[in-house]
């Protein structure tokens, strides 16, 4: 039996729990929002770059004396950033869930030295050089930013070489006190745990938190439909990125929009599937579902050689023109809706599943949904919802950006 439970501390922290007896393990997160989307051209990357130096250690830790305390706790412990949101996890067996969550509410406040800034500034700069060499990643990157166009959804979560460079230590430290306020954060747990020792623990030690005012920009995007085309040496493959507007992650028809990116692009079984891939046109063609706060994307990424691109670009539009047309069957209806709850319950039966849901609810909603919820909904997905998506958002008016290799003039 789930039991939800939910604290608010005066400073604007949040506690939330899904507290589940019969699991046989627990999961607590910190889920800050804050991401790329939130920064200035001057300091884009300070999300991602500050996600690092929590790791870094505390007044009290170093470095090496924090990950020796989570691995002697056995804990699977990590964290990530995006364009909204920087999430540090971990999934613990409950005789440590208090332990661990101590450690993260420590994290939580770090020392941010000027000398582990100064060395953690290289790691972040190749990190930025590898993903560049790595089209699928970098030919994203690019599209999201011709796609958004101006809107600060299309900053890059890394930032650039020059930006990561010129930032400074003050920067970050500015950009911290801003962001990481108690009233910006969620503290949330689900699995089996004691949720009173959870909560006695937070109020203990985040109760001198200061809250800020961390506004974020919520205008929507429409998407600039521009397309163009990138020459990279050395590649023997065209990469083809397209980005379409879409529901928000706040919208009710997201779980409609969900289901449309499998019907389209899912890896065995979608359009693009059995017209580009089983027909050996392209090597792998899919399309997503990009849920954001105040709007959303369906991102495509297709990956074929030189000779093929007009063909598969053809391909493309015909898919999306059919989809106008005709809508969708019954039979892609169900298959989606499968595949789509196969993915959450799967991913809900552990509590490390369970939690990002859990945060992610409260974040975007400030909400609580069981699994329960999710799987009605979903089922109750009519073909007429999915259609009228379709006809609003028009997923063949897309932004295109490909990178391949040089072409013959």
């Amino acid at each position: 039996m789930m039991e939800f439970k939910k604290e608010l501390l005066s400073n604007g922290l949040c506690i939330i729990g899904e507290v589940n007896k019969a699991a046989k393990s627990a999961a607590v997160g910190f889920f800050v929002k804050t991401g790329s989307r939130d920064e200035t051209e001057q300091i884009n990357g300070v999300s991602h770059f500050l996600e690092h130096m929590l790791f870094k250690g505390t007044e009290k830790r170093s470095a090496i004396e924090v990950n020796e305390a989570f691995d002697r706790t056995g804990a699977d412990f990590n964290a990530f950033t995006n364009e909204e949101n920087t999430v540090f996890y971990s999934a613990v067996l409950p005789e440590y869930l208090v332990e661990v969550t101590g450690l993260w509410i420590e994290l939580m406040r770090p020392a941010l030295r000027d000398e582990d800034f100064n060395i953690e500034k290289n790691v972040i700069k190749e990190e930025i050089a590898m993903y560049k060499d790595l089209p699928s990643f970098d030919v994203m990157e690019r599209c999201k930013t011709l796609h958004f166009d101006g809107h600060p959804c299309g900053n890059s979560v890394l930032g650039t070489e020059q930006s990561v460079e010129n930032l400074t230590a003050e920067q970050m430290r500015a950009y911290f006190a801003g962001r990481y306020a108690p009233n910006n954060m969620v503290l949330a747990c689900a699995g089996n745990f004691d949720w009173q020792r959870l909560c006695d623990i937070a109020r203990q030690q985040c109760a001198k938190w200061q809250a800020q005012d961390a506004p974020r920009q919520l205008q929507p995007c429409q998407g600039s439909k521009k397309k163009k085309r990138i020459d990279k040496a050395n590649l023997s493959r065209e990469h083809i990125c397209l980005f379409s507007p879409a529901v928000s992650a706040q919208d009710p028809r997201r779980f409609a929009a969900s289901l449309l990116g499998f019907i389209v692009g899912d890896d065995v079984g979608s359009r693009f599937f059995w017209e580009l891939v089983d027909k050996a046109l392209a090597e792998t063609a899919t399309m997503q579902f990009g849920p954001m706060d105040g709007t959303g994307v369906f991102c495509s990424y297709i990956r074929c050689s030189s000779e093929n691109v007009s063909k598969v670009l053809d391909i493309v539009k015909d898919v999306f023109q059919n989809l106008s047309d005709n809508s969708i069957s019954d039979e892609e209806l169900t298959k989606a809706k499968n595949k789509l709850l196969s993915a959450l319950v799967i991913k809900n039966e552990l509590p490390m599943g369970r939690l990002v849901d859990l945060g992610f609810n409260w974040t975007y909603l400030q909400q609580y949904r069981t699994v329960t919820d999710d799987i009605d909904a979903i089922k109750a997905i009519t073909i007429n919802d999915v259609h009228s998506l379709i006809e609003q958002f028009r997923p063949g008016q897309f932004t295109q950006l490909s990178i391949g290799p040089a072409q013959s003039r």
